[in-house]
């Protein structure tokens, strides 16, 4: 009995050893691993978040995250010119501005925000926006300690960023699974709001896939240099939108300070990051946004592997279809993402997209607004193949397989148009164009035109009542027949003013403007 019990002993602490052995090599070896596989061998499947009565009861998760989400501090050269966004709290700008270019005031000396521990040994997710053109980034642990960060990559686009700390030991949230989240479900916001200490509150999930035009317009403004550029030649610098905006919407309390903070589900998982809120006044209103996990996943992979994000790119751009806009273009379909240009070196060119078609589905997955395409494919990598169901213009429906291309095949014809282009330019008309359906130019009796699909209030085409619906035929005498016969034809005038050429329901109509 003794020499059993012994070996049952000796057997445990050899198990033990070999457990603890397996854990450190594990442990060393653990960063050539994704941040993906890194938590699947920390964390078990652990369903928390209902209480034996079977209430929603969030104490299990607020305890599991709190430790993980930490206070981060930067501050600046007074001096320094560049994008606000990264300096002050994108909350305190959202809904406050108007649409198109503004100046950028000068930054401030110090800001803030959240951010959520990822692994162990200190990689930590937060906001571009937090720590862009930071000159010192303060992480304040849970314990109180205080540890300087390196920014590891930061994208814009998505207003992420990955940055670490030379730590060790470190608590960390478990990521989740964005996709399952369910409109209804209730979620957590935790963060540091208004420079509070750690601070959780409670919501549900208002919607998903929310494009709120955020990013666009911080993306889109000025920096001093080019502020000084435009008063001094009159050109507003061109802008080439690849933000993707795909938010989870919430209803939990969210605040300047939460940026970069978790947005976890009853399970204690990470299911967003939180980035923005809607508000008139800067302060929480009841709709908060938060980055989707899946997203984040991806771009946090390559800020890992390479310092910057590796976008595969389908090269189309297009216009989500509703009733509205499917009379404007007198087709019947109302559902999709109509193809209003295809980049010639693009994907999508190669695929046999053409302008006309619509995307109706992303492997399989019905969309109907631009960010359900977006997000899914802001998590591919240029090589990797998307079906796409299409609706041709010619009638018929066809899977196509599209092998994404990377950023260059579509900055490269961008580039190229921007050269030739001097004086007026598309954005300064201030909307949205699509080629015209066949219906829409037999309706007037034209051989060409490009269909208005949208306008932008306070700008150009406004300033002139130019409606959406509105048959554009010829600018500066040239016939068009898309945005990027536009383009082209903006600088052709000599003497110094553009002239648009349509007809809509009213007759024919020209009106011109001066080019600068």
């Amino acid at each position: 009995m003794i020499k059993k019990i012994g070996l049952i002993v000796f057997a445990a602490f050899l198990g033990g050893a070999v457990a603890v052995g397996a854990y450190k090599l594990l442990e060393r070896r653990s960063d050539n691993f994704s941040l993906a596989d890194r938590q699947n061998t920390m964390f078990a499947s652990n369903r928390i978040g209902v209480s034996s009565a079977g209430a929603p009861d969030f104490v299990q998760a607020a305890a599991a995250v709190s430790p993980a989400v930490v206070h981060i501090k930067t501050t600046y050269e007074s001096k320094s010119g560049g994008n606000s966004g990264g300096m002050q709290d994108m909350f305190e700008q959202f809904f406050g501005f108007g649409g198109g270019m503004q100046r950028v005031p000068r930054q401030p000396q110090a800001a803030s925000g959240s951010g959520v521990i990822l692994t162990s040994d200190g990689y930590i997710v937060t906001n571009n926006h937090v720590v862009d053109k930071a000159d010192k980034i303060e992480v304040f642990l849970s314990n109180r300690r205080k540890v300087t960060a390196k920014v590891i990559g930061k994208d814009p686009n998505t207003d992420l960023a990955l940055i670490k700390v030379d730590a060790t030991d470190l608590p960390f949230v478990k990521m989740g699974n964005s996709d399952n989240v369910q409109v209804g479900e209730w979620v957590l916001a935790v963060g540091f709001p208004l420079d509070l200490q750690t601070t959780v509150t409670a919501g549900i999930v208002s919607a998903k896939a929310r494009n709120i035009g955020i990013l666009n317009k911080e993306n889109g403004m000025m920096t001093e240099e080019e502020y000084d550029e435009y008063r001094r030649t009159g050109v507003k610098p061109s802008r080439t939108n690849n933000s993707i905006e795909s938010f989870i919407q919430t209803d939990a309390a969210i605040n300047p300070g939460n940026s970069g903070g978790a947005l976890v589900n009853a399970s204690g998982e990470l299911v967003g990051i939180n980035a923005a809120i809607a508000s008139q006044t800067g302060r929480n209103e009841g709709y908060g946004f938060a980055i989707p996990v899946n997203l984040a996943k991806k771009i946090l992979e390559d800020f890992k592997k390479y310092g910057s994000v590796k976008r595969g790119y389908i090269g189309v751009s297009f216009q989500a279809l509703d009733a509205d806009v499917a009379e404007q273009l007198k087709i019947k379909e109302n559902t999709g993402l109509y193809v209003s240009e295809v980049s010639p070196n693009g994907a999508a060119a190669a695929a046999g997209i053409k302008s006309g078609d619509i995307i109706k589905k992303v492997n399989g997955i019905a969309i109907f607004d631009s960010p359900d395409l977006q997000e899914r494919i802001g998590r591919m990598s240029p090589g990797d193949k998307v079906e796409l169901t299409v609706l041709k213009a010619d009638g018929g429906q066809k899977n196509v397989s599209v092998t994404l291309k990377g950023e260059s095949s579509v900055a490269l014809a961008a580039k190229k148009e921007n050269e030739k282009a001097t004086g007026a330019s598309i954005s300064k008309l201030g909307a949205s164009f699509a080629p015209a359906s066949e219906a829409v130019k037999a309706k007037y009796n034209v051989k060409n035109g490009v269909v208005v699909t949208n306008v932008v209030p306070g700008q150009l085409f406004d300033y002139w009542d130019v409606k959406k619906g509105l048959l554009i035929t010829k600018v500066n005498g040239v016939a068009v027949n898309s945005a990027a016969d536009i383009e082209k034809a903006l600088p052709t005038s000599r003497d110094g003013r553009t002239t648009i050429t349509g007809v809509n329901d009213e007759g024919s109509f020209t009106f011109s403007f001066n080019g600068n």
